[in-house]
């Protein structure tokens, strides 16, 4: 059975939330106080699959606690939170979330959401087969999960590494958008857009001009695959 671990500081929305999981036979423990849950998270007791975070809380704001936790766990993190600005689904990607839910949220959207996330963890830890692709200074290495710039460790989210993981099998070929959601988030539930802000966050990380991840104007994005780097 999959586990959720539900950081919120409201103790109806997390009992809530606890509750849709339950009639799916999700496991999840309510966490009501962020400074209480970084220690569980940080502590060897913890062993769940997915966390749902909120963002604004007393003590520690969910990005702060997000960011203490990133480099330590590997799990999908879902942000669940009244902000809807996209400047705030940006900054929620780029600290290590993997996906953005708004309060109030569909009950409906909010249990695809997390199913999808179990899958692909599922299929993360399930499939790894020792594969490693190197393109320019760019290394993904399949099995540790772990990719690297020039010999240097990046951190990336679940689902950003599996999104650099599609473009650079695919190297070479131009990709719409909606190829792009399909396989890497696994369902046609949700916003394509959400490729755009992940793209984004990967060129953030990974680049200093452009110069792996290109776009095609209308359609989609191209992992380049030959790169000539600077001396």
């Amino acid at each position: 059975m999959s586990k959720v671990l539900i950081v919120d500081d409201d103790k109806d929305i997390s009992e809530l939330i606890s509750l849709i999981l339950k009639k799916e036979q999700i496991e999840s423990k309510i966490i009501n106080n962020p400074t209480t849950a970084l220690e569980f998270i940080t502590s060897s007791d913890f062993d769940y699959d997915l966390i749902l975070l909120d963002i604004m809380m007393p003590e520690l704001s969910g990005t702060e606690l997000c960011t203490k936790i990133r480099d330590s766990v590997n799990i999908p993190i879902i942000f669940v939170s009244a902000k809807s600005e996209m400047v705030d689904k940006i900054v929620g990607y780029e600290i290590g979330g993997d996906d953005y839910i708004t309060k109030p949220f569909d009950n409906t959207e909010l249990l695809l959401k997390v199913k999808s996330h179990l899958r692909l963890n599922k299929r993360v830890n399930n499939n790894q087969r020792g594969k490693i692709i190197h393109i320019g200074d760019i290394t993904l290495d399949i099995e540790s999960y772990e990719v690297q710039r020039n010999h240097k460790k990046v951190d990336l989210s679940t689902r950003e590494f599996e999104l650099l993981k599609y473009l650079m099998e695919n190297a070479g070929i131009a990709l719409s958008k909606e190829q792009i959601f399909e396989a890497v988030w696994g369902s046609e539930y949700g916003d394509v857009g959400t490729v755009a802000v992940n793209i984004k966050s990967l060129r953030d990380k990974l680049e200093d001009n452009d110069q792996y991840i290109l776009t095609i104007w209308g359609y989609g994005y191209k992992f380049v695959k030959n790169v000539i780097l600077d001396e």
